[in-house]
């Protein structure tokens, strides 16, 4: 990506020329940027709508310019400051797009509000240079006008559009990137994180890496506007290496998102210049080679690398997706050669490498037998027996995947849950911790589902200690991944505990029993129980109390249930509107999109909550929205003011 100031004029891009014989050249400049814009391609899924949008109208400019070019007449010093201008701003637009372009997936999603700023930005600057044309001095034709005309007023037009979040999404993300450590790894969560970021085989996950691996060389280099901070750069990197375990790839660290990173990140710092040829890349770390060997494909890969992929049980080329016949390695003698040629000639000192733990070993090197009596343990006549072999089985759990799977393996799930319903407070709460670890694989959540787990672990919620709710509130959180799940726990009566820890748990408890709740509310049929269940006061008490920092996800919760019918019913009174507009006056750019969105949800059902809205004096403030708000709460405050509009003519 360009790394320039105002928008990142490339080499060839600088506007030198000054007098008005050197028009056509800007011109020609101008046409040279529309030219790589258009050759950009496919976009990100999470802003294609925008950069599609935005390309048209920058294609729209070609009949203009060119008109101007062909003209006989030279150009005036006022024309050629505007086509600086319209330059300028063109240039700055190439590279948005070519961030939506070739830019992070992980990144645009988790700063999807800079980017749609971004976006806004640009569209002010195309319409003020658009503003500055001096037609008549330039001999524009009638009709290229009018073609320039249509584009301001689609111009204007686009800060009106309203827009539908992806509340899964959001509330996903939100997940990931707590410091839940039993939340943050989930592979259901990553899963459907990667689902809709397109991010599902290995080459686009290989891409993805390379993005990343871009965006930490940026930020390195200071970056431009859109350069995320050192902390988003980081939970950027961590979510993509939990997306790489689920393809079956191994996590990598060579990103220096600190400034230390790896020995290879170290070598190429010293030497900035120096470029590892793509060769001596594995295809699967895009770390520079120690021990490469071939495989039946005929692909290259450090032999740790796809050992591990083969340990994963996978029998195809992560390459070429190829199903192998044989899973033989022979080492690549030729290859390293080079490798180490090349390291010698740039000075380049090859990174050691960590011996490797095979798939199925635990990480705290513990035997598989080992793993088998602590199961046998759980059922042990003797209390102590049970609640050492319960805790050492929390502990293994919360360690890494393969233990969860191992763990699993052994016959563990069965065990655990027949021992939720005992008396002994320490053995329920060690019980539900370890189901709650396990149930990060996906795999596992079936088979504790399958178990009979929900209802145990919902009367966990109700009775248990203070941890051992808050873990039961997490667990019921992780296996309403499954779809089916979300039904299960609503029909097993397990959304009023989850109400109640919402209104009287800890402040941990309190956001796992919200973020619980808003994944069942995801299904129709639990708004109507989670209504029934009492949720709206808790909600309400969560807004009232600004220093517990849950407000937007409080509000996201109240979207889901404006959308029902006896939701709006149980929400729609005077002291929630009345709160919702003093969010809109007076909360953060977020707050304040999150409440807009509310008060549109409920008005687009029943224009007397627009009446209420406007009495509370929320039309002043939805205006300075429209004008400074989000991206997202500009649409949704213009989009509220016409339906007030309309509301105040019935």
């Amino acid at each position: 990506m360009d790394d320039d100031e105002n928008g990142g004029v490339e080499s060839g891009d600088e506007i030198e020329s000054t007098s008005p014989r050197d028009g056509n050249a800007v011109i020609q400049e101008i046409l040279k940027v529309i030219g790589s814009v258009a050759q950009l391609g496919d976009y990100r899924r999470s802003h294609r709508k925008e950069c599609m949008a935005l390309v048209r109208r920058i294609k729209t400019f070609l009949p203009f310019l060119e008109e101007i070019r062909d003209l006989e007449t030279p150009i005036t010093d006022e024309g050629i400051e505007c086509l600086k201008n319209l330059k300028t701003t063109i240039v700055m637009a190439k590279k948005l797009l070519r961030t939506c372009n070739e830019g992070s997936k992980i990144y645009l999603a988790v700063e999807s509000e800079a980017v749609m700023v971004g976006f806004r930005a640009v569209q002010d600057k195309l319409f003020n240079a658009l503003e500055s044309v001096p037609y008549e001095e330039l001999g524009i034709s009638d009709e290229v006008r009018e073609q320039i005309d249509l584009m301001r007023a689609q111009l204007k037009r686009a800060q009106r559009r309203t827009d539908t979040q992806d509340m899964e999404l959001a509330m996903d993300l939100m997940v990931v990137l707590s410091d839940n450590d039993e939340l943050n790894s989930d592979c259901a969560i990553i899963k459907r994180i990667a689902g809709k970021l397109d991010l599902h085989d290995v080459e686009s996950v290989t891409n993805e890496t390379i993005a990343v691996r871009n965006l930490v060389r940026e930020k390195g280099g200071g970056g431009g506007a859109l350069a995320p901070s050192q902390e988003t750069v980081q939970k950027i990197v961590d979510i993509l290496n939990n997306i790489r375990k689920i393809v079956g790839l191994e996590a990598t660290s060579d990103f220096d998102c600190h400034g230390g990173g790896g020995p290879a990140t170290k070598s190429l710092a010293k030497s900035p210049s120096l470029v590892i040829p793509h060769d001596f890349l594995c295809p699967i770390t895009l770390e520079i080679m120690t021990d490469p060997v071939l495989i039946a494909s005929g692909q290259t890969y450090e032999r740790e690398s796809i050992q591990k992929w083969f340990d994963a049980d996978h029998k195809t080329c992560p390459k070429t997706r190829q199903t192998l016949e044989q899973l033989s390695m022979a080492p690549n003698c030729a290859l390293k050669s080079l490798i180490i040629e090349w390291c010698e000639k740039n000075n380049f000192k090859l990174p050691k490498k960590e011996s490797y733990l095979a798939i199925g070993e635990l990480s705290t090197c513990r035997g598989i037998e080992e793993v088998a009596t602590l199961v046998d343990e759980l059922s042990s006549s003797n209390l102590d027996v049970q609640r050492k072999a319960v805790k050492e089985i929390r502990m293994l759990s919360k360690e890494s995947p393969e233990n969860r799977v191992s763990i699993a393996k052994n016959g563990a799930v069965r065990p655990l849950v027949n021992l939720l319903p005992y008396p002994d407070s320490k053995i329920q709460e060690h019980a539900v911790t370890a189901l709650l670890n396990l149930s990060i694989d996906e795999m596992n959540k079936r088979s504790i589902t399958e178990a009979g787990a929900i209802p145990a672990i919902i009367d966990v919620l109700r009775t248990g200690s203070r941890e051992a709710k808050e873990n039961s509130a997490a667990a019921l959180f992780s296996l309403s991944m499954l779809d089916e799940n979300k039904v299960t726990i609503g029909l097993s009566d397990g959304i009023p505990p989850l109400v109640d820890l919402l209104q009287h748990g800890t402040l941990r408890g309190k956001k796992d029993a919200l973020t619980a709740l808003f994944n069942l509310c995801l299904s129709s049929c639990n708004k109507e129980r989670a209504v029934d269940a009492g949720i709206v006061n808790p909600l309400m008490q969560l807004l009232k109390d600004r220093n517990l920092n849950m407000i937007d996800e409080t509000l996201s919760i109240f979207l889901l249930l404006a959308s029902h019918p006896e939701g709006r019913t149980a929400i729609g009174q005077l002291p929630f509107i009345e709160m919702l507009v003093e969010f809109i006056v007076d909360g953060t750019p977020k707050n304040k999109e999150c409440a807009t969105s509310v008060l549109l949800e409920l008005g687009s059902g029943n224009p007397h909550y627009m009446l209420v809205a406007l009495q509370f004096g929320a039309y002043d403030h939805l205006v300075e929205i429209r004008k400074s708000g989000t991206e997202r709460g500009k649409r949704k405050a213009n989009a509220l003011l016409q339906l007030m509009s309309k509301s105040e003519q019935l």
